[in-house]
C-alpha cells in the first residue's frame, strides 16, 4: 500500500495528546473520588478492568484510523482478465463460395466473426489474415474493433488453398514479422527459437480444410506448437458437400476435417465444426483466451474512512451505554 498524502500522517501527533489526556482525566476523576470519601460522602467504587477504557479507546482508534484515510492510501489490487492476439485466418479460396452453409461459407463465417469481435474486451488485439494460395496479413494486431470489422468486410473468394500458409501468416501476425516453415531455404528461416514464445495467444482458423497445396499444414502447426499458439480450427461446410462454378467449369467441393483435426491436436486447440451460422456462432462463443491476473492500484480512502466510521460509532454507543454520555 502507498500514501498519495503521507504528510497528513503528522495529524497523528494528535493521538498520544489525547492519551495523555484521558489518562489525565481518570487521573482527576479519582481524586475527587477520594475527596468526596474524606468528606464522608460514600462514592461506588470506581470499575476497573479494560471494559471501562473500550469506549474512549473506539474513539480514539477511530480519529487515528481517520487521519489515516487523510493520506489517500493506494493498494494494489489483482483483477484477472483477458488478454493476448486472436488471429482471425480466413480461407478465401473459390471452395469457400459454396452454399451449403447459408448464405455462403465465407459470408457465414465473416458474419460471426463481427459477433465473435464486438464481443472482445478491450484487452484482447485482434488480427485477421486472408489465405488462399498465398497468404496475406490484411490487418495487423489491433484494439481498433472498427478496423478489424472493416478487414473481415473486404474479404473475397478466390483462388486455391494452402492450410500451412494460413497457419504460417497467422504466426506472422502475432509476431510482427513473416515467418517461415522451418527448413524452408527460400523463405530464408530454419530457426524455430527465432519467432520466441507467444503465449496467451490463438488462431482461429475459418476454412473447409480443402487443402491444395503441397506445404504440409501439419508442419506449421507444429512450429505454432513450439511458439506456445493454439490454433483453434473451424471446418466449414458439410461433409456431403456441393457443386459451385468456377470459370465456367462445376467443382465439387466438401468439408475435408483430418488436416483441421490434426492441426488442432498438435498445437492443442480444439477442431469445431459450423455446418450452419447458427452453430458457427456458438463455436465462436467457445473460444476464449486464458484468464490472467494484473495489479491494478486503486484508492481506498473511502474504505478506510468507513472503517473509521464504524469505529466512531462503536465507541460513542459503548460510551452511551456505560455512562450515559459520549464523552
Amino acid at each position: 500500500m502507498t500514501l498519495t498524502w503521507p504528510w497528513a500522517l503528522a495529524g497523528l501527533l494528535v493521538v498520544p495528546l489525547l492519551v495523555v489526556g484521558y489518562r489525565r482525566v481518570l487521573r482527576v476523576q479519582e481524586q475527587r473520588r477520594l475527596a468526596l470519601a474524606e468528606q464522608g460522602l460514600v462514592m461506588p467504587a470506581p470499575r476497573r478492568g479494560w471494559r471501562r477504557h473500550l469506549g474512549p479507546g473506539l474513539l480514539i482508534g477511530a480519529l487515528t484510523v481517520l487521519v489515516l484515510s487523510l493520506t489517500r492510501p493506494v493498494a494494489s489490487v489483482a483483477e484477472p482478465h483477458r488478454e493476448g492476439t486472436v488471429v482471425l485466418a480466413f480461407d478465401v479460396s473459390n471452395s469457400m463460395a459454396a452454399k451449403d452453409v447459408k448464405p455462403s461459407r465465407l459470408e457465414a463465417a465473416k458474419a460471426a466473426a463481427r459477433g465473435f469481435v464486438e464481443k472482445q474486451p478491450a484487452s484482447v488485439r485482434i488480427a485477421v489474415v486472408a489465405f488462399g494460395g498465398t497468404a496475406l496479413v490484411t490487418q495487423r494486431p489491433t484494439d481498433d474493433r472498427a478496423a478489424v470489422l472493416a478487414a473481415v468486410a473486404r474479404l473475397k473468394p478466390s483462388g486455391e488453398t494452402s492450410l500451412a500458409d494460413g497457419v504460417l501468416s497467422g504466426l506472422s501476425a502475432i509476431v510482427g514479422k513473416p515467418v517461415k516453415a522451418p527448413g524452408d531455404a527460400e523463405a530464408g528461416t530454419t530457426d524455430e527459437s527465432a519467432i520466441g514464445f507467444h503465449g496467451g495467444t490463438a488462431i482461429v482458423l475459418l476454412t473447409d480444410g480443402e487443402n491444395t497445396a503441397s506445404a504440409d499444414p501439419v508442419r506449421a502447426a507444429e512450429l505454432a506448437s513450439a511458439a506456445g499458439v493454439r490454433v483453434e480450427p473451424i471446418g466449414l461446410g458439410t461433409p456431403e458437400g456441393t457443386v459451385i462454378e468456377v470459370d465456367g467449369f462445376s467443382i465439387a467441393t466438401a468439408l475435408d476435417e483430418t488436416s483441421l483435426q490434426q492441426i488442432a491436436e498438435t498445437t492443442g486447440g480444439t477442431y469445431r465444426r459450423a455446418s450452419n451460422a447458427a452453430s458457427l456462432a456458438a463455436v465462436y462463443d467457445s473460444i476464449q483466451l486464458q484468464w490472467t491476473t494484473r495489479t491494478v492500484p486503486h484508492e481506498v480512502t473511502s474504505w478506510v474512512a468507513a472503517v473509521a466510521a464504524l469505529l466512531l460509532l462503536g465507541g460513542a454507543t459503548v460510551s452511551v451505554l456505560r455512562q450515559g454520555r459520549v464523552i
